[in-house]
């Protein structure tokens, strides 16, 4: 398989030619996909296919793999009792000439629309069954074993990286050490689930991490919406009031803080707050 893409320069597929790349799932998937209602972003690719299911693709440099490989879908369909789409097939190649590979998962159509963006400015107005079914599956997911390691934003999550996120937070001499280590999706935001049925998807990063980084990340992608950041707050608080759940609070808001930051961007004050208070408490116990 090949791509006129090339990994000199950083891919944005949102503008890059794809048709080749669409060409060679199609061979390989033995169906055909809709790309009038192409969903492209920056990394990935989405479509609906003749067959009436949906296959993501997506590309990925080889220093974004790492030695677990990167078949997150492939190895989520075997976690029972999580809302998620049923997985049927996947093909990897890498692409000739460079040190990027691709990557394509067939998955059932979702049964609802995402919620919205990865960021809400808006309360979504989710019923108690959503949230009933969200809990239902974070906790059904928590109870799983796995060999993976979380790679939130594509990067390895590891104790070392998450000291040194939250150090600027924290006095010399503060334990940062993480006691929990737990399955988690590692990009739990709202563009990546369903409403209003409930369903989890986009299962490329999942893998083991600190306890509570998939409720600080919703909480943190929530701030703009006070009462929705509070209700993530509420029923995540198992998580996130244990202490590896603050230190992955301190962990997000390091991330919303980052010197890059957009300087209007509503979670920077509501971040700034946490951060403050979750530090003092840890400094204090």
């Amino acid at each position: 398989m090949s791509s006129s893409l090339s990994a000199n320069v950083p891919a944005d597929l949102r503008v890059e030619p794809v048709d080749d790349v669409l060409d060679e799932i199609e061979c390989a998937f033995q169906t055909e996909l809709d790309r009038r209602a192409l969903v492209r972003k920056r990394r990935s690719l989405g479509a609906r296919t003749t067959r009436g299911t949906w296959v993501r693709i997506e590309r990925r440099h080889f220093d974004k793999i790492g030695s677990q490989g990167w078949n997150g879908t492939e190895c989520a369909a075997l976690l029972d009792e999580v809302a998620k789409p049923q997985w049927h097939r996947g093909v990897a190649w890498r692409q000739p000439g460079d040190a990027v590979m691709w990557r394509a998962d067939e998955t059932d159509l979702l049964h609802g629309e995402p919620v919205g963006s990865s960021v809400l400015a808006t309360d979504p107005a989710l019923l108690d069954d959503w949230w009933q079914a969200f809990n239902s599956s974070l906790d059904a997911l928590a109870k799983h074993h796995t060999q993976r390691v979380a790679t939130p934003d594509t990067v390895t999550i590891t104790q070392s990286g998450v000291a040194e996120a939250i150090h600027r937070f924290l006095l010399g001499g503060v334990d940062v050490t993480v006691e929990r280590w737990l399955p988690a999706h590692a990009d739990l935001n709202w563009a990546n689930m369903t409403g209003p049925e409930f369903c989890l998807f986009d299962w490329e990063d999942w893998g083991m991490a600190p306890q509570g980084l998939d409720a600080a990340s919703l909480w943190g992608n929530s701030l703009a919406v006070p009462t929705l950041a509070e209700r993530v707050l509420h029923e995540r608080r198992h998580d996130l009031e244990s202490r590896d759940g603050q230190l992955m609070t301190l962990f997000v808001c390091a991330k919303i803080l980052a010197p890059d930051a957009h300087p209007e961007d509503p979670r920077l004050e509501p971040a700034r707050l946490m951060a403050a208070q979750v530090a003092k408490d840890l400094q204090s116990g």
